[in-house]
């Protein structure tokens, strides 16, 4: 299906751009989540006209991104897991704990915005994480994962 991006969107294509995506892909979750408009003669006039107004605001979102960004370099997340003696987890640490302890200091994010390269945490210790609040804004912090061993007495 031929879709018009009205954002940035990672291995796709920029703001503007007309590109070619499977079907399920553009009807479920871009033009949905008004990402991307059908190409159709129409639309594309819709898009030039509105082009200043669309990059006044895709820089406006990475500017905020920048700013969260600033705030989360460096940063260390403690999270406290139950874990046996040998320092292994019982469960894990997944993006969504990383979200929810931000949450608590006072930082929104969503879970996809925390990049796991090899998947969730299941040991005790300290792991470097990359943010991505924006496709083109990256921040580093390390998660602290801390074994909880008093509760099994």
């Amino acid at each position: 299906m031929q879709i018009i991006l009205l954002e940035k969107i990672a291995n796709v294509g920029n703001l503007g751009d007309v590109v070619k995506v499977k079907n399920g892909f553009a009807r479920n979750f871009l033009i949905p989540q008004g990402k991307a408009k059908r190409a159709t003669p129409e639309n594309l006039k819709a898009i030039e006209a509105r082009r200043a107004e669309l990059e006044a605001a895709a820089n406006a979102k990475v500017v905020a991104a920048q700013g969260v960004a600033e705030k989360l370099e460096g940063m260390n997340v403690r999270i406290t897991q139950k874990a046996g003696v040998d320092g292994r987890l019982f469960g894990s640490v997944t993006n969504a704990d990383i979200v929810a302890a931000l949450k608590a200091q006072g930082i929104e994010l969503e879970k996809a915005m925390v990049r796991m390269p090899e998947g969730p945490i299941k040991q005790v210790g300290e792991f470097p994480l990359t943010v991505a609040p924006h496709t083109d804004v990256v921040a580093q912090i390390t998660v602290t994962v801390v074994g909880d061993t008093a509760a099994q007495g």
